[in-house]
């Protein structure tokens, strides 16, 4: 049998060490970008020129510069490789964050994170990621990354208010600057350097293939999606800070007594249902049940968003849905996309996602800024309602997982031949062999899937 098809061969030392070298920069960086996404409404306020609308423009700037470069970086990295590209986009996010620090006005900070939000390199470090790993432990190395972009989240949330109060708004940014400084550290002197770098289907977006993607409906579903979850995240965090300080009289270091808490509770009362959307197989009304909830609890904000319990409650409710659609969203869409061209899907979904987190931020700050907090909740819970229809005629996804084998040697009518093999073979969805890149890209079920058939196919090829 084929040792290269094997699902649950553990990693080496060296894809161990870089799949968590990765993780630890995409953490810094993404743990500095919502630092300040807590408090920084509270803060940015007393600025200079500071309206509501510059105060969403500032804190969701970043999201525009990062949609618009975020594929550029990924295809420079295959012309000039992927340290350099990286290091470049550090280096931009390290500017930004100074030119931020060093600011005394909203412009100057709407300058800084649109400079952090330049310095793209998620495509490019995920891309890193599969240069430095075999074809069957790729997923496990972006769950590792993925897993990372969660804990930096939910640890800035917490930690955003009380560094706050340490170090002021200007002391943030520093502290950013510092920990973007320390991932080009780790990049340079933890990172291995990969033998070989070369084009990767599942984790590089093809230029040539967005027609696919666009022209698949399911896809842009999920892309509506995220562009909706997160511009209601972004939205919320526009206002959910001054109802804090200012309907609550809670201080702004004190804010993490709400978080903490919250996040806890939140990550616990989701596993749950992570469980029975996956094993039980009923994505689809978990995923609608948990939209229907995130609308709740914006529409909440109309009734209870004048005392503490009241808001607790609601952004409990609010975080268990966000947590489980950010967590699954991803999920879906490698479920979806065709085997070899997840990386071009998830180039366009993470494009949608910033796009969002920017019209969230300057929507919540003109509606603030002209017709008061609450409307903003009412324009969040709207998005999320209209998520909900679209969500709703969606197919229920297949449980299927992705699996890579290396088949390096193999010649194009071998390919095609392993290619019609694997599809006669039980829990096999899908199958694209591709001869120049030597990988075969498979979707497979779990579950029904005939482990020695799928060593016979890979035994039968000569490579």
């Amino acid at each position: 049998m084929n040792p290269a098809f094997e699902i649950d061969t553990p990693m080496t030392r060296q894809e161990l060490r870089a799949s968590l070298s990765l993780a630890a920069i995409y953490m810094l960086r993404m743990f500095g970008m919502f630092l300040v996404l807590p408090v920084f409404a509270v803060l940015a306020r007393d600025l200079p020129d500071a309206t509501p609308l510059m105060v969403g423009f500032a804190l969701s700037a970043y999201g525009l510069t990062q949609a618009i470069f975020q594929i550029p970086f990924g295809l420079w990295s295959d012309r000039y490789g992927r340290k350099p590209v990286i290091t470049l986009g550090l280096l931009l996010f390290v500017i930004g964050s100074a030119v931020a620090a060093l600011s005394d006005s909203i412009y100057g900070i709407i300058a800084g994170r649109s400079l952090q939000g330049a310095g793209a390199v998620a495509a490019v470090v995920m891309a890193l990621a599969a240069d430095l790993t075999r074809e069957e432990h790729r997923t496990k190395a972006m769950a590792l990354i993925g897993i990372s972009i969660g804990i930096s989240f939910a640890v800035s949330m917490v930690a955003g208010p009380v560094l706050s109060h340490w170090m002021g708004l200007k002391g943030l940014f520093w502290l950013i600057t510092v920990l973007a400084l320390l991932s080009i550290v780790v990049l340079h002197a933890v990172v291995p350097n990969p033998a070989v770098t070369r084009f990767h289907r599942d984790a590089q977006v093809r230029a040539g293939s967005f027609a696919r993607v666009f022209s698949n409906p399911e896809l842009l579903r999920l892309d509506f999606g995220i562009f909706c979850l997160h511009l209601i995240l972004t939205a919320s965090f526009v206002v959910v800070p001054l109802i804090l300080k200012d309907r609550l009289q809670l201080a702004t270091e004190d804010h993490w007594h709400i978080y903490l808490p919250v996040f806890v509770l939140a990550i616990a009362s989701m596993v749950p249902f992570v469980i029975l959307a996956e094993k039980k197989r009923k994505m689809k009304p978990v995923f609608l049940a948990f939209i229907g909830l995130v609308a709740l609890a914006d529409l909440g904000f109309l009734l209870l968003g004048g005392s503490f319990w009241g808001v607790f409650t609601l952004l409990y409710v609010f975080f268990t849905g966000f947590n489980l659609l950010e967590a699954t969203l991803p999920s879906m869409v490698s479920k979806i996309a065709p085997p070899d061209l997840k990386g071009t899907a998830m180039g366009v979904y993470s494009t949608a996602q910033f796009l969002g987190a920017f019209v969230g931020g300057v929507g919540a700050g003109w509606i603030d800024g002209n017709y008061g907090i609450t409307p903003v909740f009412v324009f969040c819970g709207v998005v999320a309602l209209l998520w909900f229809l679209v969500a709703a005629f969606m197919k229920p996804p297949r449980h299927v997982s992705s699996l890579l084998v290396n088949v390096e040697g193999i010649d194009a009518g071998q390919a095609v031949t392993l290619g019609q093999k694997l599809l006669l073979i039980s829990g096999v969805a899908e199958a694209v062999v591709v001869a120049e890149e030597g990988v075969a890209y498979l979707k497979i079920d779990k579950d029904q899937l005939d482990r020695e058939a799928l060593g016979v196919a890979f035994d039968s090829i000569k490579v």
